[in-house]
């Protein structure tokens, strides 16, 4: 067997079965139509708010600005002058409201444009008379404004804005900030409670495709009726499935135990009775074949979860070449960067690899030369560690690919020379699948069979 290490891998694109799925979670989903609607319908509640509550605040706040421009005018009108000057100083100092004569040259802005503004400057003209003026600002100096005449003379009335109300845009602002963020932590609670029963029974589907049943149980005692029978349901299902796993993991190790006994009596015998030497090598490997094929079905029979930990792939693919270098039928490229780790059982992961390259020396080999070349090659993308093993082969028919991880099934004739029992693929696929891993084949450009592992970066 030859082995090489080039420097470099070849980069491409990664197949889109093997690149890491991305999508919106349920929770995000949930949260934002949620949130959506809930954000939706304050802001119709808002402008409903808004139109019914307008023309009561225009009367009201108008009333209290005729109110007090009727006041002054009085008071002022029925005063003498000294008594006039200390009267406008103490409504300046007591209530703000500041009165000075209006002068033709004055530069005023009407009050604002907007619905509330209108109907207070209507409202003022109704009480005070068409000549009564409303501005915002006069002369450069803001406030609420009122123009108003006494004996023909003309006044300004100034006041405090907070007359008519605070200001309708920070507090519709400030309304709609404060409803925003309640609406959005009700909808992220209400999403995560919706979500809590899902996130547990994906959780439990995994640790059951994995194997441990035990953790994959579901609570039973839950308030909700519906979520509560899924959950009795699943429990039940796990149950049976763990038993049946059980029954089988027996069936099988009984099985294989009766079987090797009277396989070992067999080589023995053979070993002693035979006398012609080929008949005696043929029979061994017979029985060798045998004992192997048992060994196969405890492999993937075996029901024990499996350690993560992060393991080095440099060392488990020289540990898995190291058994097959005496090979003269095989020529080996590894294409792996230095220090690469992934999170996987370490003799698992070597049971992995070296069943790959078995498989390729068996049914890879090119047809001119009788030599299977095997490439591994692996490179690492975001979170996870791509591995492929493949060979130059005469390959497989594409419809034939999904059929070779089924246990007990067999290829075509190009690819089963040797036999076998079916099931190594099958057991490296479940064996990937316990390690939180993704397993697949494909036909390659040159016209080989590609394996191609994902497992996580350590």
């Amino acid at each position: 067997m030859d082995q090489t290490h080039p420097a470099t891998l070849e980069t491409g694109p990664a197949p889109l079965d093997m690149r890491p799925r991305r999508g919106v979670s349920l929770f995000w989903r949930t949260f934002f139509f949620l949130a959506l609607l809930l954000l939706g319908s304050i802001v119709a509640w808002l402008q409903t708010f808004r139109s019914l509550e307008s023309e009561p605040r225009a009367i009201q706040s108008a009333q209290q600005l005729a109110s007090l421009v009727n006041l002054s005018r009085a008071a002022l009108r029925y005063s003498d002058a000294i008594a006039r000057v200390t009267l406008i100083k103490t409504l300046a100092e007591e209530e703000h409201v500041r009165i000075t004569t209006r002068e033709p040259e004055d530069v005023f802005q009407l009050f604002e444009k907007h619905d509330l503004g209108d109907l207070i400057s209507e409202e003022l003209k109704s009480r005070l008379g068409d000549s009564t003026v409303v501005a915002s600002a006069v002369n450069g100096k803001s406030g609420v404004w009122v123009g108003f005449s006494i004996d023909g003379d003309a006044y300004w009335l100034l006041t405090d804005p907070s007359k008519v109300g605070p200001s309708r845009k920070s507090t519709w602002i400030i309304w709609l900030i404060i409803a925003a963020v309640l609406s959005l932590a009700g909808a992220a609670f209400i999403a995560r409670l919706i979500n809590k029963p899902l996130r547990e029974l994906s959780f439990a589907t995994s640790r059951m495709r994995d194997g441990d049943f035990d953790a994959s149980r579901l609570d039973e005692k839950v308030a909700t009726s519906e979520i509560r029978e899924v959950n009795i349901g699943f429990n039940r299902m796990a149950a049976q499935l763990s038993k049946v796993e059980q029954d089988r993991v027996v069936m099988l190790a009984g099985i294989s135990h009766d079987l090797r006994t009277p396989l070992a009596r067999l080589r023995l015998e053979t070993e002693m009775s035979v006398a012609d030497e080929d008949a005696r090598a043929h029979m061994a490997a017979d029985i060798s074949q045998l004992d192997a094929i048992i060994d196969k079905f405890l492999d993937y029979a075996r029901l024990d979860p499996v350690r993560l930990e992060p393991v080095s792939l440099n060392a488990v693919v020289d540990a898995a070449l190291y058994g097959v270098e005496e090979y003269d039928d095989m020529h080996i490229t590894v294409t792996i960067a230095d220090d690469l780790r992934v999170l996987a059982d370490e003799i698992e992961l070597l049971r992995v690899i070296s069943n790959l390259i078995e498989n390729a020396r068996r049914y890879g080999k090119t047809p001119e030369t009788g030599i299977a070349r095997v490439d591994i090659a692996a490179r690492t993308r975001d979170q996870w560690v791509l591995i492929k093993v493949s060979d130059h082969g005469l390959g497989v028919a594409p419809d034939m690919l999904p059929k070779l991880t089924r246990p007990f099934f067999r290829g075509d004739a190009a690819r089963t020379a040797a036999t076998g029992a079916g099931l190594g693929l099958a057991i490296v696929e479940k064996t990937i699948q316990r390690m939180g891993g993704v397993f697949d084949l494909a036909n390659t450009s040159s016209g080989g069979l590609v394996a191609r592992i994902k497992l996580r970066r350590s």
